[in-house]
């Protein structure tokens, strides 16, 4: 016998999943709204999800009113151009790729996320994913090698978002055998052809973006959000290690805020400073000296010892060795 019996079939794994996804699903074509029907955007289940994420950047991010305004304007524009779809209304597909400049820890990678969630809350990327990545995960090391590996990132990233941070790096104009403008040739087409399902944002420096974007006019073109993170204010950067710290169930007593404050004041001043990233680190080292502090205690331990940070914990720090050495050879100019 040469065939399955008349009224039957024989099974394959996996037949009804590949039946299901070879099925035809006839789509059912959008609602048109009357030319005098009236539309209430409040209304609209996705500026509901848009407005949390807001929210939740709000609470995360300390200042960068700048920033916050411009996500809201994106946000609006998207908001209007959903609307506009509802009528009818026929325009091109707003550009969302970006350029997020800025120093290091002033919060560019977790507006990133926000984007990305805000973006598909509203339709326009499929995933609320981030994909990123620096120049070694684009450029190759000999021929032939980085077409495959700039594909491969943006096929990580499709449907979603593919951040590239310290993107200046992919252009290498010293090196003639650099590949990195091939990376750049790369972005280009995909920026233009794969818009519908992939925003492209661009992060670094802004001396050195703005370098990087007038050498190559063809992917400033392309980038139509320009969005500068400023640095943190002193005052900012206490906020934020209060937040920080609590976060973690602990906090400053009044002498450590101080104290944390005059930390502030000199490595601020002092290279390498990478705003919220630094707060991070010292805010980790209070804990390391609070710990030491803790266990040397010659008592029993209440809950008050275990979540307090104390100005000690604070002055303890290198930087303030730093502070008086410098303070001595001023004097020392001085006399």
């Amino acid at each position: 016998m040469t065939g399955a019996a008349p009224g039957f079939t024989l099974h394959r794994p996996g037949a009804a999943a590949k039946a299901a996804r070879e099925a035809v699903v006839e789509e059912v074509p959008p609602v048109i709204l009357d030319d005098d029907a009236e539309l209430d955007l409040s209304a609209d289940s996705a500026r509901i999800h848009v407005e949390e994420t807001l929210h939740k950047l709000d609470s995360e991010l300390v200042g960068l009113a700048n920033v916050k305004r411009r996500v809201r304007e994106i946000a609006a524009l998207l908001l209007i151009d959903r609307a506009r779809g509802q009528f009818g209304l026929a325009s091109s597909r707003p550009t969302m790729h970006m350029s997020f400049t800025g120093g290091p820890g002033t919060g560019k990678t977790t507006v990133a996320l926000r984007m990305a969630e805000m973006l598909h809350a509203l339709g326009y990327i499929r995933k609320p994913k981030v994909h990123t990545v620096t120049r070694d995960d684009l450029v190759g090391q000999f021929i032939g090698h980085t077409a495959p590996k700039t594909k491969e990132a943006l096929a990580k990233a499709a449907g979603g978002v593919l951040f590239i941070d310290e993107a200046y790096y992919l252009f290498r104009p010293e090196n003639e055998r650099d590949y990195g403008q091939e990376v750049i040739e790369i972005l280009l087409t995909e920026m233009e052809s794969e818009r519908s399902s992939l925003v492209v944002i661009f992060a670094g420096y802004h001396d050195r973006m703005e370098t990087f974007f007038s050498a190559n006019p063809g992917l400033s073109s392309r980038v139509a959000h320009h969005i500068a993170f400023e640095d943190y204010t002193r005052d900012e950067l206490v906020e934020i290690s209060e937040i920080m710290v609590s976060n973690e169930n602990f906090r400053f007593d009044h002498a450590a805020r101080g104290a944390f404050s005059e930390y502030l004041d000199v490595r601020m001043q002092q290279p390498r400073f990478s705003n919220a990233r630094s707060v991070r680190n010292a805010v980790e080292r209070c804990r390391l000296r609070q710990a030491k502090r803790l266990v040397e205690l010659s008592r029993p331990l209440t809950k008050d010892d275990l979540m307090t940070l104390t100005a000690a914990d604070v002055y303890g720090s290198s930087v303030f060795e730093s502070k008086v050495s410098s303070e001595r050879l001023d004097r020392e100019a001085q006399m």
